[in-house]
Formats: C-alpha cells, structure tokens, sequence
C-alpha cells in the first residue's frame, strides 16, 4: 500500500503558521512521524519549505546528516521548535 494514497487530512492554521514560522526563523524542529512503511521515525531536521503536491502539504526539510526529505504534514505526530 502506498502511504501517499491515504487521503489527506489538512492540519490546523495554528499548525502551519508554526511550521512557516520555523522557516522564516532557520528553528531546527524535532519531529516524529510516520514513514512511507509506517514506522514510526523521530529525527531533527531543519525546515525549508512548504509545498502543496496532489493535494496534500509536505514539509520540506534537511535531517542533521544533510539528507533532503520530504514528509507530508499529516503524518507528523509531533513537532518541538528547538532553539
């Protein structure tokens, strides 16, 4: 099953604002969510960007060993801006 096909669910304003914000500022975040194989993965990355692709959001980012990623909103369970 691909993990990209499950329908998306928006996240709060409140939520994406965080994750604008955190870009605009250069936060790392510390994030755990769930993969493409639905494992669960907690890592701290550096955002990016924002993007919209087939109708979802994805968060754009940079993990701490300069790998690109891309995670799509709804599968993050938890973010803490770092500072």
């Amino acid at each position: 099953m691909d993990r990209n096909n499950d329908s998306y669910k928006p996240v709060s304003c409140d939520l994406h604002s965080q994750y604008e914000l955190a870009i605009m500022h250069k936060n790392k975040l510390h994030l755990t969510y769930q993969s493409d194989n639905y494992s669960s993965v907690s890592s701290i990355v550096t955002p990016t960007d924002v993007q919209t692709k087939n109708k979802a959001e994805y968060l754009i980012a940079v993990t701490s060993n300069g790998e690109n990623i891309c995670i799509r909103l709804d599968h993050i369970t938890e973010m803490r801006i770092l500072s």
